[in-house]
């Protein structure tokens, strides 16, 4: 099903990319095609190894480099989503409260913002370049993002009548689900006067740009894929990750170049890296809820089975075993069908395909990222990339 579904990949362009687009839309319908065929080449045991160019990064560690940044980060969220309301500040500060988490997102920005902030960041020669810090403006783009995040993991739990999330009871489960909503609905509001107030039109674009994907990306995975064969099922899924995470890495990536007046060509560099990780970054998310247990994913294990959703191990699995197309269909509802799925799954070598594609969208991260000045941050960037894909 899906080997011969990569080569007609039709029908998504249909429905979006026909469409009038801003910055920030793209056809994932070529990329996509294209790393699946690396993929389909590789094995992940060899497929991690080096691109041309990344050695000797291993010794950088990507969250070292920004933690005071980071540590810095979570008060002054804090601060900033002061109100009038107390039951409102409690809820919305709720995860900010929380040690731990992440963070990747607000990272990315940082170890973006310091590798671009050198003299010319394309590179130029094989000397090391200095990191001349973060701009104000990109350390506010941080906290916006970190915001915009938060905000939609408290209307995804709602959405999907979670318990848990980062370990800890969930803002829904704990204050209810109109509180809940009204927090994420603040922090969105807080987060846009906060990016309005950066003063840079093309920067408040391609945020509002991400606000507006991860809509799209909530009702388009409201879809039953299998129900609806008109589409190409594997290209509708990577889009749907696109919108719900990949375009938020991206958008606040080249937002970091953009806030510092930096070139297209480096702009276009650093929303590859981002699009490369947060596409990475996704399918594996997708691999670890059929392979971690509760404690170590901070939410509760096959969710998105019991969800109804049909990730990337599933989508592979259908090649092998196509029986599990009518579960798929009913949403696994019926009793026994999130065991057989899992089953299905696990027999199958959906994982490891899963795991070789995020490895490749990993490559493709690390390759946009060299084309940056070599620098500790451009390193730590690399870093990051592959630190994603190594928890599988």
């Amino acid at each position: 099903m899906l080997r011969n579904a990569v080569s007609s990949m039709t029908s998504l362009d249909k429905a979006f990319i026909d469409t009038p687009t801003v910055k920030g839309e793209l056809s994932e319908s070529e990329s996509v095609k294209e790393i699946m065929s690396m993929a389909s080449k590789t094995k992940s045991k060899d497929s991690i190894a080096s691109v041309a160019g990344e050695e000797h990064v291993d010794e950088v560690d990507p969250f070292t480099i920004v933690s005071s940044d980071i540590r810095r980060l979570n008060k002054s969220i804090k601060e900033l989503l002061g109100s009038d309301h107390p039951v409102l500040d409690t809820v919305a500060q709720y995860f900010f409260d929380i040690e731990g988490g992440k963070k990747i997102r607000p990272t990315m920005i940082l170890l973006v913002s310091r590798a671009t902030n050198i003299n010319g960041a394309l590179k130029q020669n094989a000397s090391d370049a200095m990191d001349i810090g973060v701009s104000n403006s990109q350390i506010r783009l941080a906290e916006v993002t970190e915001m915009i995040h938060t905000a939609s993991l408290l209307h995804d739990d709602v959405i999907d009548l979670a318990d848990t999330r980062r370990g800890v009871s969930s803002v829904n489960s704990s204050f209810g689900n109109k509180l809940a909503v009204l927090a994420g609905d603040f922090l969105l509001a807080r987060s846009s006067v906060c990016l309005a107030r950066l003063r840079n039109v093309e920067a408040i674009e391609l945020l509002a740009n991400v606000i507006e994907h991860l809509v799209k990306g909530e009702v388009m995975q409201m879809k039953n894929l299998i129900k609806n064969p008109d589409l190409n099922a594997f290209e509708y899924y990577m889009r749907k990750n696109f919108y719900k995470t990949g375009s938020l890495m991206a958008n606040s990536c080249r937002a970091a170049a953009v806030l510092e007046g930096h070139s297209l060509e480096v702009q276009e560099a650093v929303f590859n890296y981002g699009r490369g990780v947060g596409a990475a970054f996704q399918l594996v998310d997708d691999m670890l809820d059929f392979t971690s247990s509760e404690a170590e994913l901070g939410k509760p294990v096959l969710n998105d089975l019991k969800s109804g959703l049909t990730t990337a191990p599933v989508l592979f699995a259908f090649d092998e075993y196509p029986k599990m197309l009518s579960l798929a269909a009913r949403q696994y509802e019926s009793p026994g069908d999130i065991e057989k799925a899992f089953d299905y799954v696990r027999r199958s070598d959906g994982l490891e395909r899963t795991k070789d594609l995020a490895i490749q969208y990993s490559n493709m991260a690390v390759e946009a990222a060299l084309k940056l000045e070599k620098s500790p941050s451009r390193d730590a960037m690399i870093r990051l990339a592959r630190k994603v894909v190594e928890q599988v």
